[in-house]
């Protein structure tokens, strides 16, 4: 059996993560990657990235199909980058190409700056 921190530890193992840093370059130079959120519902509702994709962690094998397309490039946050590689890392499993999980997850994204949707 393993413990939570080590399947993170291991699904970090075989992601790509990307600093907040990177990612509000990467959007502010016209980088159209999917931002799926995969926080719960009543996280999603505190704030989120503009324009993100809401799929629950719990939903993910049934319902990101339908909400990402394989192809697109997909940067998955969470509240502090731990569940978001879990997810990076199935959905690789998946079949999709390009795929990076936020470290540091929302959290990190406001303290570098990022603009937050909290409407």
């Amino acid at each position: 059996m393993k413990t939570r921190d080590q399947m993170i530890a291991e699904a970090k193992a075989r992601i790509t993560e990307i600093t907040p840093q990177e990612a509000i370059e990467r959007r502010e130079n016209g980088d159209d990657a999917v931002y799926l959120d995969v926080r719960e519902p009543g996280e999603w509702n505190l704030f989120r990235i503009p324009d993100a994709v809401l799929v629950p962690l719990s939903e993910i094998a049934t319902t990101v199909e339908e909400k990402v397309p394989k192809e697109a490039r997909v940067v998955v946050y969470c509240a502090r980058g731990n569940r978001s590689a879990i997810v990076a890392d199935a959905m690789q499993q998946m079949g999709y190409g390009d795929v990076v999980s936020l470290a540091g997850g929302i959290t990190g994204w406001a303290h570098a700056g990022g603009s937050i949707d909290d409407s």
